[in-house]
């Protein structure tokens, strides 16, 4: 009483032996946003880490500074949407402002970073935050993070120390982690990433969503050109 799925072709289809289906896979289903994230702060912060990190969940102990802009995609689902971050890792060198600082602008997310076992590197952050007020939108999200968890035993920075800056910082939020021991990293950009949802209406999500299924084209890898200073700043 079965279905003869042989029927009608010499010895019978081999695709079709031993019950197999012919259905075709379904590719994968385009990314419905896509969002850009900058990673910022002093050389030797763990910038790179915490991208590698989330996006391979990879660690290198003996990293090599980054020279001017490098970036990775990870593809994440948030909100029912499917979301193609593409995260700019820069460099700490002030040699490199001039390159890095073109990247500010189309960053709909900020990840500021600073090492807790190294002051120099907290005491940097009014400067990050003059870059910021520089050439960021005034709508990018914020996030302070203070990496190196894992070596508490030589911490510099206190937590309230950097609770207390970011604070001072209207929308900013703040939050320690370890690259090393994969300690609050994929927490960092999840948030940052459901932040920017969050803050922006429903109607202007619909309309970027409808207007920005990507192509096959490759990313890229220069900005736009740099837009002049805005007039107003975040912060004093």
């Amino acid at each position: 009483g079965g279905l003869d799925l042989g029927a009608g072709s010499a010895g019978g289809s081999p695709a079709l032996s031993g019950g197999q289906s012919r259905r075709r896979k379904q590719p994968p289903r385009p990314a419905d946003f896509k969002l850009q994230v900058i990673i910022i702060g002093s050389r030797g912060v763990g910038k790179t880490s915490l991208m590698e990190r989330f996006t391979d969940d990879t660690f290198c102990e003996a990293c090599k500074s980054t020279v001017g802009v490098d970036f990775k995609i990870k593809t994440v689902e948030l909100r029912g949407k499917k979301i193609r971050l593409q995260i700019w890792d820069t460099a700490g060198q002030e040699r490199f402002n001039s390159i890095t600082s073109a990247y500010y602008r189309s960053a709909k997310g900020i990840i500021l970073v600073y090492d807790i076992t190294k002051k120099e590197t907290f005491d940097d952050l009014p400067k990050w935050m003059k870059m910021i007020d520089k050439y960021a939108s005034e709508d990018a999200e914020l996030l302070l993070v203070g990496n190196k968890l894992d070596c508490e035993v030589d911490r510099e920075i206190t937590r309230q120390q950097g609770e207390k800056f970011a604070q001072q910082i209207t929308g900013m939020r703040f939050c320690e982690a370890s690259a090393k021991d994969n300690f609050n990293v994929d927490e960092i950009f999840l948030k940052l990433v459901d932040d920017i949802l969050k803050k922006m209406p429903l109607d202007i999500i619909r309309n970027e969503l409808s207007n920005s299924i990507l192509s096959l084209q490759p990313e890229p890898e220069i900005p736009p050109e740099l837009p002049p200073p805005r007039p107003h700043v975040r912060c004093c």
